[in-house]
């Protein structure tokens, strides 16, 4: 947790905001010695395909062939193809 005075978030927003986001840490902000704000990291971002990564693991295989059965079938989608398709070949 570090902490800055009131003063010295006015002068470098830019770059307490850019720390808070690379380094995630809490940012405490004092005036006349006193604390009047906690400024805390947002929620973390990750894509569908790092949310979806470990999920292999702990799906059982039955569950994961009906998963793929499914998605197969979406109406509205079209099925997916069994094999992987170059985009670049006309």
């Amino acid at each position: 947790m570090r902490t800055i005075t009131a003063t010295e978030l006015a002068r470098n927003l830019r770059e307490v905001l850019d720390r808070l986001a690379i380094e995630g840490e809490e940012i405490i902000v004092v005036r006349n010695h006193r604390q009047v704000a906690r400024i805390l990291p947002g929620p973390g971002h990750q894509t569908a395909l790092e949310a979806m990564a470990d999920l292999y693991r702990t799906l059982p295989a039955e569950a994961g062939a009906g998963w793929l059965a499914d998605s197969r079938d979406l109406p509205g989608t079209g099925a997916l193809d069994d094999e992987l398709r170059d985009p670049w070949a006309s």
